[in-house]
């Protein structure tokens, strides 16, 4: 191959460039991706518009998955919210909806996250604490009390117990006179990685995904418009990987789900169009736009040519995004506001299909209604004010824009390699290759900071030490004492026989490893507790510990 001759106005500029100052911070990527000084067609080798790039709505959908993307309909405004007992949740959901948002996000609170009820010994002190405590279906009935399951998208932020909380949902919802066929959201149930990065997990791999496909197979025969997994990279982008670490991590987990549910039996056509994406919204704002975009192309192809399903649904990445919990500060948190308005900036020009925006004071708190508020208007802004929506993918074909796009592509296929190589998913976790990576990385970014390559505002640079607090969310001391009284409560009043009766036919169809979600449909009606459900399958599966090689 020739080398293409160099102008003369490119000659002169490298001259100039090498006489010119430069920062003495270097030029990376916050993920330290070296970032050279200029990018013209000659860094697109072989670069194709009709493969690589192609068109809005069409494979490889690099450019979004939808023809006229946000020119037609806005992303979906759904901002996490959760604390105290459901009652006191369900009255911020009301307050959210009121000042505009679109769908609802549900944080739960440490116990139920973990599959403890609120009256475990180890729950003390964190019922309600950090997202809404959730015991039985009663609590689910009064979470969305008053609310328009058909009309309103919910989204549910829980894995190890996904399982037990989605069969409250339906249970409640199908009580409630809704139908199942028209309940629109997602669950994250998203187990894996919870073993990468979170540490919520409770059973072993093997049978937590088991309980990750029993939903997909359910709620594709009974929910059809349910996403039945939020497949995130978001955890484990907040636990100190880099951008390509996140975007190859996330894909090869819903890799690991779909071959799961191809072996249950299932047609991929069936489930793949419900299958979502959860990522994370960091500082960069192109490293950011060119991981979306990698990640709907290789997406697409792994859909289309490695699992060979035939509907353009199903090849399409749909994703959620939520501004960087990790990039905000408790030093001068107003400044966090402007951190999550570029952060918001990435994701709508990157093509999510919806968004959450944190507040400025969740470093410190859990956000007040001032703060939320402010940062549903930094969506609002940002949709009606800026003009980012007025075209489909205003950056793509960017020389700069395609070449990180390509970067990242590749770099996350080399992944894909190295995780085979560990003979997959679930050896790969057990060997402890995710966390030693995402470990790594985060190391190197500490170092960084630390030695003010990564200058952060106010924190390693531009202090200011003589800053005013924020007034912050007080938590009612008494939210803990009311629902530890209501499930007490609860458990004096149902019929224990309904309780042996469903949890005994739960335990049997566990151990036949058939879907438990019927059966858990009828414990959830008995009133059975999300910890008792989970103690009759922990009996069956296990509880996992973390192997010596970690």
């Amino acid at each position: 191959m020739s080398t293409p001759l160099i102008s003369d106005a490119k000659k002169r500029w490298q001259q100039e460039l090498a006489a010119a100052p430069s920062r003495p911070q270097p030029a990376t990527t916050v993920s330290g991706l070296p970032i050279e000084p200029l990018y013209t067609s000659d860094d697109l080798d072989n670069f194709s518009d009709e493969e690589q790039l192609g068109y809005p709505g069409q494979y490889p959908f690099t450019r979004g998955v939808h023809a006229n993307m946000h020119r037609g309909q806005l992303w979906t405004m759904r901002q996490f919210a959760g604390y105290g007992t459901a009652r006191q949740t369900n009255e911020r959901f009301r307050f959210l909806l009121e000042k505009g948002q679109t769908g609802l996000s549900t944080a739960f609170d440490l116990p139920t996250l973990m599959g403890l009820d609120s009256d475990h010994y180890q729950s003390r002190g964190e019922v309600g604490r950090l997202g809404v405590a959730v015991d039985t279906i009663d609590d689910v009935r009064q979470l969305f009390a008053g609310i328009d399951l058909e009309q309103v998208s919910v989204s549910m932020t829980i894995n190890a117990p996904a399982f037990v909380i989605m069969a409250y949902y339906v249970a409640a919802a199908v009580d409630g006179g809704f139908d199942p066929h028209k309940l629109r959201g997602t669950l994250q149930n998203d187990i894996l990685k919870e073993f990468h990065a979170q540490n919520e997990f409770v059973f072993p791999p093997t049978p937590s995904v088991k309980l990750v496909v029993d939903v997909i197979e359910y709620c594709t025969k009974h929910a059809p418009l349910w996403n039945t997994v939020s497949i995130s990279g978001y955890h484990i982008r907040e636990a100190g990987s880099t951008a390509v670490q996140e975007l190859a991590f996330t894909l090869a987990d819903g890799m690991h789900y779909v071959e799961q549910c191809l072996k249950r039996g299932m047609n991929i056509d069936d489930f793949a169009p419900r299958l979502s994406f959860f990522f994370n919204a960091h500082n960069d704002l192109f490293e950011e736009l060119a991981k979306y975009r990698a990640a709907r192309r290789l997406w697409a192809d792994l859909m289309k040519n490695r699992y060979h399903a035939q509907r353009e649904s199903s090849w399409k990445l749909r994703f959620h995004a939520q501004t960087a919990g990790c990039s905000l500060q408790d030093k001068q948190p107003e400044v966090n506001l402007m951190r999550v308005a570029y952060q918001a900036m990435a994701a709508v020009l990157g093509g999510c299909q919806s968004l959450h925006t944190n507040s400025m004071d969740e470093t410190l708190a859990l956000p007040s209604e001032h703060a939320a508020t402010l940062a549903l208007r930094t969506q609002q802004v940002l949709a009606y004010e800026t003009g980012v929506t007025n075209t489909v993918d205003p950056l793509g074909g960017s020389y700069f824009v395609e070449t990180l796009t390509d970067q990242m592509q590749q770099q996350a296929e080399e992944y894909f390699e190295r995780i085979e190589q560990h003979h997959g998913m679930v050896a790969a976790i057990e060997t402890g290759f995710f966390r030693r990576e995402i470990g790594d990385a985060a190391f190197a970014y500490q170092q960084a900071v630390d030695a003010k390559q990564k200058v952060l505002v106010g924190v390693n640079d531009f202090q200011q030490p003589d800053e005013k607090p924020l007034p912050l969310l007080e938590l009612d001391e008494s939210a803990e004492r009311d629902q530890l009284q209501s499930l007490q409560q609860i458990k004096k009043q149902r019929s224990r026989d309904d309780v042996r009766r469903t949890t005994d036919e739960l335990k049997r169809v566990a151990e036949t490893g058939t879907n438990v979600m019927p059966a858990l449909m009828e414990t959830a009606r008995a009133r059975v507790t999300v910890g008792e459900s989970m103690q009759v399958l922990e009996e069956i599966f296990g509880r996992y510990r973390l192997g010596a090689a970690w």
